[in-house]
């Protein structure tokens, strides 16, 4: 074997064995992160009393920590009232990006294929896209007092409050104008043809574009969906300035108390960061997973 072919081979071993070395460490990591979240959630919701530790107290003595390092101590201290927080994070992401996938693709639909009803998806996704989440939220908890209509629901555990209705409700319509874009964008890429050829067969342009055009549209929307999934993890802190305990909140919270700003706030990075990586390599995973050869395959 020539010298190149000995250095090309031996430079592909070593991308080989960092590949590997690095989903090894990303499962580890993964594993600690999401063990530790639940292990919190759990002792929060269903230990009895007596049992585990108090909502917001850590499973380990912040002062048998602190002659380590007064900064592990610190995380210590704290990271588990922010753990208890990433609860409703997670909460206003999950369900409010499921709620707007499943009202995006009726309207995303109506865009690319209705008539009068393209004119009203148009309306609703500008007037949406084109006003600030923040002013949205506003808008449904202080103008139009939404929060009344929850009242009398179950409030704490695993249940969240009626305020948090209100969040859950301002980033679906919100969501639901961003992933309409991202599918009617994904629709517009599958061949016309292929409608055609359904319509060829004997189905109705509604069976067309349900069994032949959204299976292989929902595809190429994999990628926005992601982006829409790490946004929302992000701008649900603004669920704060409505009063929702959520992470941003908690932590703006302790900060006023403590004033260690830069501590809580690099705390709260860390746990975002957790979630966006998360999230991330979640999409990843279903996008390989319904890859089909030549429909928006993926080499990651």
């Amino acid at each position: 074997m020539s010298k190149t072919g000995a250095t090309r081979t031996t430079a592909d071993t070593g991308r080989v064995v960092s590949g590997s070395l690095g989903r090894w460490l990303t499962i580890a990591g993964g594993v600690l992160f999401w063990g530790w979240l639940l292990a919190r959630w759990l002792n929060n919701w269903f230990l009895p009393a007596g049992v585990g530790v108090p909502p917001g107290e850590s499973f380990l003595d912040p002062a048998a920590v602190a002659p380590i390092s007064d900064s592990l101590a610190f995380a210590v201290e704290y990271l588990p009232q922010l753990a208890d927080a990433a609860w409703l994070t997670v909460v206003l992401t999950v369900v409010s990006i499921a709620l707007g996938f499943v009202l995006a693709v009726p309207v995303s639909v109506a865009r690319v294929y209705g008539t009068y009803s393209s004119t009203l998806s148009l309306a609703f996704t500008e007037l949406i896209r084109g006003t600030p989440l923040l002013a949205q939220l506003f808008v449904l908890y202080y103008a139009l007092n939404l929060s009344t209509l929850f009242r009398g629901l179950p409030d704490g555990g695993v249940l969240p409050s009626p305020v948090v209705y209100v969040a859950i409700i301002g980033f679906t319509i919100n969501s639901v104008a961003y992933q309409a874009e991202y599918i009617r964008s994904a629709l517009l890429s599958v061949d016309r043809e292929q409608l055609t050829a359904a319509r060829a067969i004997g189905l109705s342009e509604r069976q067309g574009i349900r069994h032949v055009v959204l299976p292989q549209a929902l595809r190429f929307a994999i990628p926005g969906w992601s982006n829409e999934l790490v946004y929302l993890i992000k701008y649900s802190s603004l669920a704060a300035f409505i009063t929702v305990p959520e992470l941003f909140n908690v932590a703006r919270s302790i900060a006023a108390d403590n004033f260690a700003y830069t501590g809580i706030f690099a705390l709260v990075a860390v746990l975002y960061l957790g979630l966006v990586i998360s999230a991330s390599k979640l999409m990843a995973g279903v996008e390989r997973r319904v890859a089909i050869p030549g429909l928006g395959s993926t080499s990651r």
